[in-house]
């Protein structure tokens, strides 16, 4: 398939426009890339998404598809002749999948936006307890869900995989500036390896931000989706 027939309309820092990108890789889809100005919007970007106008959008064939798993899910299942597949093919852990993943948008990433947020030390280590906390749970979900293989979607990176390690390029920042380790052996010892191995992925490794350029745009939170 030609570039000209798949487009992304993203933001490179953006750990949404990751999951997309991520997707894409996976599925060996060529595609265009379309940097947005998240300050002045195009034009595309607002026709395609015309009711949250965020990034990103994927669009296939002139017809867009918004909201960052969404697009991995319709990646996943509009190329599934190529490549591996990212959803499980078990209904159930299929149905777990989604779960986490929308625990890590609901929690985990609520959590890391306090601590950018949080006020004075306390409310800063307040914040980071809360984090590691909810770590320890996705640590759990990690050996439940991978059964002893590298990822959480078992011997390849899958639906949960992309969800949660979108994030990793910002909780590297995150750990730099605030000189505290949010994975180690102690708490996460699954986590940390399997973020290892994530962000060394063939499918990763060409989108995952570098960590002192994301500092330099720490002033603001992670882009929304």
């Amino acid at each position: 398939m030609a570039k000209s027939d798949v487009k992304v309309l993203g933001f490179s820092p953006s750990p949404f426009v990751m999951r997309a990108r991520i997707a894409l890789k996976i599925k060996s889809v060529e595609y265009e890339f379309l940097e947005e100005n998240l300050g002045s919007k195009s034009e595309l970007l607002l026709k395609s998404n015309p009711v949250h106008k965020k990034i990103p959008v994927l669009i296939h064939n002139d017809k867009p598809v918004c909201e960052s798993l969404i697009i991995v899910e319709y990646v996943d299942e509009a190329w599934s002749s190529s490549g591996p597949s990212i959803l499980p093919s078990d209904p159930y852990d299929r149905a777990v999948a989604r779960f986490w993943a929308a625990y890590v948008d609901e929690k985990w990433f609520s959590a890391l936006r306090d601590i950018g947020s949080a006020n004075g030390a306390e409310a800063k280590k307040a914040a980071i307890e809360q984090l590691i906390e909810v770590l320890v749970l996705l640590e759990d979900a990690f050996v439940k869900c991978s059964k002893g293989k590298p990822f959480f979607g078992g011997n390849q990176i899958g639906f949960l995989d992309i969800a949660f390690g979108s994030y990793l390029g910002w909780l590297r920042v995150t750990e730099k500036i605030n000189e505290v380790k949010l994975l180690d052996e102690v708490k996460t010892p699954g986590l940390l390896k399997w973020a290892e191995r994530f962000c060394a992925d063939a499918a990763v490794k060409d989108v995952m931000p570098e960590t002192d350029k994301l500092a330099k745009l720490r002033a603001s939170a992670p882009p929304s989706s």
